[in-house]
């Protein structure tokens, strides 16, 4: 496990914020990636090949997603044990035991600087973390980027009200509907009103209007789209595009379709 890009990370945090913490995890990405294509092939280059592009992506993804996953953990005012193990698991799944304390080290020190400078500016800083990652993550990254903090907030088996808001807020900033964030809450859902709002459609609209929700919802997340991000996180991609697929069956089975 290389750490150039945790401690880059935690040193963005501490000098710049949120914003500063995803700067700092990709110059420390960019660095680990260098230091050990140098130590295999012998030399100095600063050259990136498309395998160490990609594991920065990978890398910058998962430290948006602990910066995030920050505010969501404790938007309802709790740091619950089920929520944090989660996190861990993500990150103990793709960089191993050491990462997986580095990362819950450095949510604490987001907890602690929410309490030291308060919720309003906390809240500020998000925004503009937010508006760092719509920035340089593509649609469909993000849209993954949020169903993983929808899938934190359900860890506990309850979600908070005050966490639909913190997840509506961070979909906006991320420059999504917040319409998608009811329709992640209900993917494992498994009535006819969860097949609707999963689609993001009223159960009055024609069948043309229907197909046309459900071909744009496939399209935005089809698995290939992040296949780059790694195999754990298409993994959940495939498993979400199965939940949408379901739903989509309840659908056209009540309609004849």
């Amino acid at each position: 496990m290389a750490f150039g890009k945790w401690i880059g990370g935690y040193l963005g945090w501490s000098a710049f914020g949120p914003m500063g913490a995803l700067i700092g995890f990709a110059i420390g990405a960019v660095f680990d990636a260098v230091t050990s294509g140098a130590e295999g092939q012998g030399t100095s280059s600063f050259r990136l090949t498309d395998e160490q592009t990609r594991e920065g992506d990978r890398n910058s993804f998962f430290i948006s997603m602990l910066v995030l996953a920050a505010y969501i953990v404790r938007a309802d005012g709790k740091i619950m044990h089920s929520e944090m193990e989660l996190v861990r698991g993500m990150l103990r799944q793709n960089f191993g035991e050491e990462a997986a304390r580095e990362g819950d080290n450095l949510m604490r020190q987001l907890f602690e600087e929410q309490k030291r400078i308060g919720d309003q500016a906390y809240k500020q800083n998000i925004r503009q973390a937010c508006m760092q990652v719509a920035t340089h993550v593509d649609y469909s990254g993000r849209l993954q980027l949020l169903n993983f903090l929808v899938m934190i907030a359900q860890a506990d088996g309850r979600v908070d009200g005050s966490e639909i808001v913190a997840l509506k807020e961070v979909a906006q900033w991320l420059q999504m509907s917040p319409q998608v964030v009811d329709s992640m809450l209900h993917l494992e859902g498994d009535s006819l009103e969860d097949a609707y709002k999963v689609l993001g459609v009223s159960p009055n609209v024609s069948d043309a209007e229907l197909k046309k929700a459900y071909r744009k919802l496939a399209l935005e997340h089809h698995p290939d789209r992040v296949a780059a991000l790694g195999d754990d996180v298409r993994r959940a991609a495939e498993k979400k595009f199965q939940e949408i697929n379901a739903a989509k069956d309840r659908i056209w089975k009540a309609r004849g379709l």
